[in-house]
């Protein structure tokens, strides 16, 4: 295929898809030849419908330009070039926004539709590379938990290192981090993301300026990612929660939480305020109470604690500011909360240790929040964290465990394909090379089952879920034991004082 046919294929596809109308054809057609350093251009006969997808024409275009040397064939030279043509067909933030909000009052779930879709057929969201992701669903005794083996994000090729390792001297902090608005429209650079097609929608959240983005890895169903307009550290208050309630006001058919702010149990990124969400049922939402309580000062409010691995403390109410009070006074007094019977310590000297994973929703006219209870201490036995994955199930996942595997969605390493692919020979008694970490699971498993060719995924899936399980339990600050429910009882009793 001539290059002058898959640009003009690339050009179509966009009209297809509604990036464009057929009047901008000449314009982006002209950007993308300029970018291609072509002064002509030869006309080709296009069939439609275009059976290639976005991605795979826009690939075409940059081995174009790998071929005739314009770029070199190195990882972010490959996406900054991408980045750049797909900007081609986008419009100003400002129109974007005005579409978006316009759409919005015909009803919110449209100007999410729009601008997700908007994200998707930009390539902003890379959805080529999130169909590599391994996904299933697996049974436990919480409910149905959702796994992915993450294999979206590519690796980075020799060239690539060898550049990011020189360009370590470079003292450029623009933008301040990956999270920050500046990246709207930035070209990127080597070892920092092209941006030049990213989009963001303005919004207002308890009188504050915030934005809405979706992930470009998004890891379930119209995943997210609402930050803050100032670079600042992630930060659980009071303000936190009028923020999750006022973003699901709205949007009702989106969730939002946020992870906790403290390392350890905070996410991957602490050093910009930021809340991740979207349109997906998560098993935790779906988690039944273990029992419900009440609280003496906010006798109209609805407590319950779930039957979840972590600590949840479930409130609903159908009113807002009532409501984000009592989430107000459960943060503060978990704060400075210490239990020595179940590890539970405050502080170290003043060091905190306590803090919450938030998560909203709005079901009719009832808002609803989660609070799951953190602590992130450490000691010899669980240098990582006593709170967090265990030594015992690292070969599995050893990891942060922040707000969507809170909620029941396991993301785990890309290595854990090939690991798995050996631990199936070992259990058909097949030549194998299991890796020595998963030895003692894959022999309690070959105990367990009788296997054959036909049922050992879906045995080594079940036993995946069943580990992720362990994982989220070893998160839970109270466990679910006897002594860990009476541990949480005096926590409750604690709250009515």
């Amino acid at each position: 295929m001539s290059i002058f046919l898959s640009i003009n294929r690339l050009v179509q596809k966009g009209i297809e898809v509604q990036l464009i109308e057929e009047r901008d054809a000449r314009y982006v057609r002209n950007q993308i030849l300029a970018l291609c350093h072509l002064t002509n251009f030869v006309e080709e006969q296009t069939i439609h419908p275009i059976t290639e997808s976005l991605p795979d024409l826009l690939e075409k275009i940059v081995q174009y330009a790998i071929d005739e040397a314009i770029i070199e064939d190195v990882f972010d030279d490959k996406e900054i070039f991408a980045a750049n043509i797909m900007n081609c067909f986008l419009s100003k933030p400002s129109d974007i926004h005005q579409k978006f909000w316009k759409k919005y009052k015909e009803a919110p779930e449209r100007s999410t539709d729009y601008f997700y879709q908007l994200s998707q057929h930009s390539n902003y969201i890379q959805t080529k590379r999130i169909a590599k992701n391994i996904h299933f669903t697996t049974t436990t005794k919480y409910g149905e938990m959702d796994i992915t083996i993450n294999l979206s994000k590519p690796e980075k090729d020799p060239e690539q290192i060898k550049r990011e390792k020189a360009m370590k001297s470079n003292t450029s902090t623009y933008p301040d981090c990956v999270l920050c608005p500046a990246n709207e429209g930035y070209e990127g650079r080597t070892g920092y993301p092209a941006r030049s097609n990213h989009r963001i929608i303005e919004l207002e959240l308890a009188n504050e300026r915030w934005f809405l983005q979706y992930s470009p890895y998004v890891y379930y169903n119209e995943h997210c990612i609402v930050l803050a307009e100032e670079h600042r550290d992630m930060k659980v208050d009071r303000d936190t929660f009028e923020r999750l309630l006022s973003f699901v006001d709205l949007f009702p058919h989106y969730f939002l939480g946020s992870n906790a702010d403290l390392p350890i149990v905070g996410g991957s990124i602490l050093s910009h305020d930021h809340y991740q969400g979207g349109q997906y049922t998560f098993a935790m939402t779906k988690a039944k109470e273990d029992f419900s309580f009440s609280l003496n000062a906010f006798p109209d409010i609805n407590a319950a604690i779930l039957h979840w691995p972590l600590s949840v403390i479930r409130l609903q109410s159908e009113k807002r500011n009532e409501l984000i009070n009592v989430a107000d006074m459960i943060l503060k007094k978990w704060k400075d909360y210490s239990d020595q019977t179940a590890n539970i310590l405050a502080y170290t000297d003043s060091m905190p240790h306590n803090t919450i994973t938030p998560i909203a929703r709005k079901k009719g006219y009832t808002w609803e929040l989660d609070l799951v209870l953190r602590n992130n201490r450490t000691t010899e036995e669980h240098p990582l964290g006593i709170f967090h994955p265990h030594e015992d199930v690292h070969h599995i996942k050893r990891e942060n465990i922040g707000l969507i595997e809170v909620m029941g969605l396991a993301v785990l390493p890309a290595r854990l394909q090939d690991e798995l692919m050996e631990m199936k020979k070992f259990l058909l008694h097949q030549p194998h090379r299991i890796e020595t970490y998963h030895q003692k699971w894959a022999e309690q498993i070959k105990e367990n089952y009788s296997i054959t060719e036909q049922n050992v995924e879906e045995i080594i899936e079940h036993e995946l879920g069943q580990k992720f399980t362990r994982v989220l339990e070893d998160a839970g600050v109270f466990k679910q034991n006897e002594s860990g429910k009476q541990a949480f009882q005096r926590f409750i009793d604690h709250l009515n004082n």
